[in-house]
């Protein structure tokens, strides 16, 4: 069984560091890979910082940049339809290109304090509270994931035990005991994917805010409504 971690840079990420590998993968996202010394790749964005890439690879490590992770959320209907956050496009990426049979998350449950730190690191830039009409729910991109993943023989669990935006069944870190799986709606699911294509809203070169006139909020609002529909209350 392929085990993919992705971890991501909440305060509390800094618990996975104690943990022993039981992952075949490991996927940092952006500063992540401060948290463990084992990931096997880092992805970021084209804006991340150079100052905060690691000083050196140790051997089997590799940067996954937008050349690589481009096709593959292309490959899932895009960055409007998956929501423009890189924990969204880092799990995507992983489907595409590792294939696991269980994605598990931890630091990305997208919740952000109004004071003190916001991530492991001190205060960052919460990635999904910019005005962006692809990140109205995450909620909704959070079910559409899980869907997708489904159709792919894939289980996504959250490893994280606080509040998340995200709709994941929630697992401990051993992973010695998964939940079952939810139960999505495939009728719901495919009314989903057809008002996307119906819409048009891709982007293939992933630069979606260079056209983000051309996406009507209201639309997007009405498809989140859609893929909630897919997962039960």
């Amino acid at each position: 069984m392929t085990r993919v971690l992705l971890l991501g840079s909440a305060p509390y990420a800094l618990e996975a560091r104690e943990w022993p590998r039981r992952f075949d993968v490991i996927l940092a996202i952006n500063n992540a890979w401060r948290v463990r010394t084992d990931w096997d790749e880092l992805i970021h964005p084209w804006d991340f910082p150079p100052e905060r890439m690691p000083p050196r690879l140790a051997p089997g490590q590799r940067v996954v940049t937008e050349t690589a992770f481009v096709p593959a959320q292309n490959a899932f209907g895009g960055f409007v339809y998956a929501g423009g956050t890189m924990a969204f496009t880092a799990a995507y990426y992983a489907l595409y290109t590792h294939r696991p049979e269980v994605l598990a998350l931890f630091g990305c449950d997208m919740i952000y304090p109004p004071s003190g730190p916001t991530h492991f690191y001190g205060t960052g830039a919460p990635d999904p509270l910019r005005a962006d009409p692809t990140l109205q729910s995450l909620e909704a991109k959070s079910v559409r994931l899980l869907a997708l993943a489904a159709h792919k023989g894939c289980r996504i669990v959250n490893l994280s035990s606080g509040p998340s935006r995200l709709l994941f069944p929630r697992a401990a870190p051993d992973l010695r005991q998964l939940p079952p799986p939810p139960t999505l709606d495939q009728t719901a699911i495919d009314a989903a994917l057809a008002r996307e294509d119906a819409l048009g809203y891709r982007v293939p070169s992933g630069r979606y805010w260079d056209e983000i006139d051309r996406f009507d909020p209201s639309a997007l609002a009405d498809l989140d409504a859609m893929w909630r529909a897919a997962l039960g209350p």
